[in-house]
């Protein structure tokens, strides 16, 4: 009963409830919720505290910034879940919180856009300064041995580099992207390399245009730290995947390289593996291995997750 009444007085007041409404769908920074609230950033820490002491919502810091995300109720109802089911989609401070959620993220993704853009004709050259790319792929490759591939998406393929490392192992082939700019690179690389097998077309990583269990490969290489949402991103993947698919996610692991949210977009300074294993888990994916190749400063961490359920 006590932790009942501490949850129930941190959630009864108007900002605090908006918070919790807010973080359904993935995590939010300060900054985020100053902008989309129209609070100072003290009176938000504050109301963020008091959630975060009533066990309702969690804190992730990461190098200068920290990230809020929702509690997991363990064995209980969602108090969360409950405030949604009563407030309702038509009530109108919701739909103005979710107005301004939508333009916090509409800004980002612009940016994010405009950097792919300018970046494109030499994507493969930056990523050649964070890691070595040919250890990476052949850790990636050796993960597929001796199964049969028919089918695999490629989820932020940028310029189609995946695409162009499976191709021999592999009969059929999407690569998605929301930059046109980065899929003109990849097109074009797939007529040069004559892969006919593979083709690419502008997708959201969060609304996957394809049927729920028909791939049997899915990767997700270098990409999950630009991503609002890492969790949706994955159980979104799942829910493409057949029934002993492979999903195989490549990313940093933790680090401090600011300068790559500053210069390069990253929202996430890389993953720990217990983060990255919770999500793909609460998605039916368990972990089946994880690699870490280190690199100078950053360190490559490769998961390989395969669908337990399904069709």
């Amino acid at each position: 009963m006590q932790d009942l009444l501490k949850e129930l007085r941190a959630a009864g007041e108007l900002t605090r409830l908006r918070i919790l409404l807010l973080l359904k769908d993935g995590e939010l920074t300060v900054s985020e919720f100053v902008s989309i609230l129209g609070q100072s950033q003290p009176r938000v820490s504050r109301h963020l505290r008091i959630l975060q002491e009533a066990g309702l919502i969690e804190r992730h810091q990461e190098g200068t910034w920290a990230f809020f995300r929702r509690a997991r109720p363990e064995g209980k109802i969602s108090l969360a879940a409950f405030a949604e089911d009563r407030v309702g989609e038509n009530d109108g401070q919701f739909i103005r919180d979710r107005d301004g959620l939508r333009t916090v993220r509409a800004e980002r993704s612009a940016k994010a856009q405009a950097y792919f853009s300018a970046m494109a004709d030499t994507w493969n050259q930056i990523r050649a300064l964070h890691v070595p790319e040919e250890d990476v792929e052949a850790c990636l490759i050796s993960k597929i041995q001796g199964r049969s591939i028919e089918t695999m998406l490629d989820i932020g393929t940028g310029t189609g580099r995946m695409l162009q490392i499976f191709a021999p192992h592999i009969k059929e082939a999407l690569g998605l992207d929301l930059s046109a700019d980065m899929l003109t690179v990849a097109g074009d690389m797939l007529v040069a390399e004559n892969i006919t097998h593979a083709r690419v077309r502008r997708g959201d990583m969060y609304d996957l245009p394809l049927k729920s269990g028909t791939q049997d490969l899915v990767v997700i290489h270098l990409v999950l730290h630009y991503a609002d949402n890492p969790e949706a991103v994955i159980a979104e993947a799942a829910r493409v995947l057949k029934r002993k698919g492979l999903l195989l996610i490549a990313d940093f692991a933790p680090h401090e390289e600011e300068f790559l949210r500053e210069e390069h977009e990253h929202r996430r300074l890389g993953f720990a593996d217990n983060e990255v294993s919770e999500w793909a888990l609460m998605a039916g994916l368990p972990l089946k291995s994880s690699d870490h190749l280190k690199g100078s400063p950053l360190t490559v961490a490769i998961w390989t997750f395969e669908k337990s359920q399904g069709p």
